[in-house]
């Protein structure tokens, strides 16, 4: 049978782990079907079945969509995060690495056959309307999404800019569904935004790490940092930021780290095993730097926070995150579909595994104070851990919209959340110490 020959995968595209993924590049590889002792009787009772379908099943059903349901169920009962992808869906994933593509704006997740918002993207349709983390998504106009799988139910989400998609949504606390009528939009995610909240103590919000992250972090603080360019203290937002590429989780981490390893993956393969080092080469040294955590700050996030509190580089403040610690590689097939797997596990450089435990915050502290500028109804934090099948460890919270023209509202609004409050008393406790210890008179030994 054909769905049994070899067969030679392309050259694979980028990287990028996202609470739902990621993508390995620059590699050419090459695979082949070796089966060994009972394999072969397992896929003579595999074809054996496809025959007996074929043949009694109540309506006709083509072969092809035979061998697509099975492909689909052997990767789904692996992990959350492995799955098939259509050569639709592998063109969208492409797309959203470059932060532009069509939708709702939400990262969404399957957790006991239900689907569930991770937390919707700021300023997008779904976060205007109020979608919540924590939502269960039980119906997509009239279909019930339980079952449905995670990328048919990201399939039928999204379509051409301008239509609508009406969804059913429960949320703890409601006895009720909650019914939104959401209107599709080209989403833009804006990564990176930068803020000086008070003279030389920078604010820099990271919503997902995309193509020019790092640099654009870069720009950002020379554009709307201190004139001076000194820079007394850092808060870096990381909070329900769920992934993205990378190479640019490296890149960030390697900003305010000079030397040292940032993160390590462990496969069974030798290629899958990777190191990846800072380098001193305008790296940020000489101010004092807090991050910002929540259960929504997911894989390339948790590599930036494990990175710098493995180092004693920054104080992570906030809630537990998310828990992703799994490398989804991107196979494409000659078919231009392609597998997404689950290959290796990243570890910080202490050698701890983030898989369904995420980072520690040195300060936790929730965001109570916040929600109440959210939507009514408490929200349910969801983690890797609470993922059925999700792999075992080896050993409240959006961000408010800061969108506006006026710079003193887009300060003021930020300065009115708490974990920030705390983060920038923190960084002003530094400078005074440094100071002390500059003015302190020097004594002779």
């Amino acid at each position: 049978m054909t769905f049994f020959r070899r067969t030679r995968y392309a050259k694979l595209l980028c990287v990028i782990v996202l609470a739902g993924g990621l993508f390995v590049t620059g590699a050419l590889v090459s695979h082949g079907l070796a089966v060994g002792g009972d394999g072969y009787e397992s896929l003579e009772t595999f074809a054996n079945i496809l025959a007996i379908v074929r043949k009694n099943y109540v309506d006709e059903v083509k072969t092809q969509e035979l061998v697509d349901g099975a492909i689909k169920g052997m990767l789904g009962s692996l992990d959350p995060h492995s799955a098939y992808l259509t050569e639709e869906l592998y063109k969208d994933l492409q797309t959203e690495t470059q932060g532009r593509f069509g939708g709702l704006g939400i990262e969404v997740t399957v957790r006991d056959g239900i689907l569930t918002v991770v937390s919707p993207i700021e300023d997008t349709p779904a976060a205007r309307v109020g979608i919540q983390p924590g939502d269960q998504i039980f119906k997509i106009e009239d279909d019930l999404t339980k079952d449905m799988g995670l990328i048919e139910a990201v399939k039928r989400l999204r379509g051409p800019t301008g239509s609508s998609v009406n969804i059913s949504v429960k949320r703890k606390g409601s006895n009720k569904l909650l019914n939104f009528k959401i209107v599709r939009d080209v989403i833009k995610i804006r990564s990176v935004r930068s803020y000086e909240l008070k003279p030389g103590f920078v604010y820099v919000r990271l919503a997902q790490f995309q193509e020019n992250s790092a640099a654009d972090i870069r720009g950002a603080v020379a554009k709307g940092g201190p004139k001076d360019g000194k820079v007394k203290g850092f808060i870096l937002d990381l909070r329900n930021n769920p992934g993205g590429l990378l190479t640019q989780a490296v890149k960030v981490s390697d900003l305010f780290l000079d030397s040292g390893l940032i993160v390590y993956t462990d496969g069974r393969l030798d290629h899958q095993k990777q190191k990846f080092s800072a380098n001193k080469k305008g790296t940020w040294v000489d101010f004092p730097m807090v991050v910002l955590v929540n259960s929504g700050s997911a894989s390339a996030s948790e590599i930036v926070a494990g990175a710098l509190q493995d180092h004693k580089r920054a104080i992570v403040l906030g809630t537990q995150t998310f828990g992703k610690g799994s490398v989804q590689t991107i196979l494409p097939l000659n078919d231009r579909s392609a597998l997404r797997l689950t290959t290796a596990k990243y570890f910080t450089p202490n050698g701890r595994s983030i898989q369904a435990k995420g980072i520690e915050p040195d300060i936790v502290m929730e965001r109570t104070a916040v929600e109440a500028e959210k939507p009514a109804g408490p929200r349910e934090q969801v983690r890797e851990e609470n993922l059925p099948g999700h792999l075992e460890n080896p050993g409240g919270d959006t961000l408010p919209n800061v969108d506006s023209d006026a710079e003193e509202s887009v300060t003021q609004r930020i300065m009115r959340d708490p974990q920030v409050k705390r983060a920038l008393e923190l960084l002003k406790g530094w400078e005074v110490f440094k100071q002390l210890g500059e003015t302190e008179p020097k004594k002779a030994a």
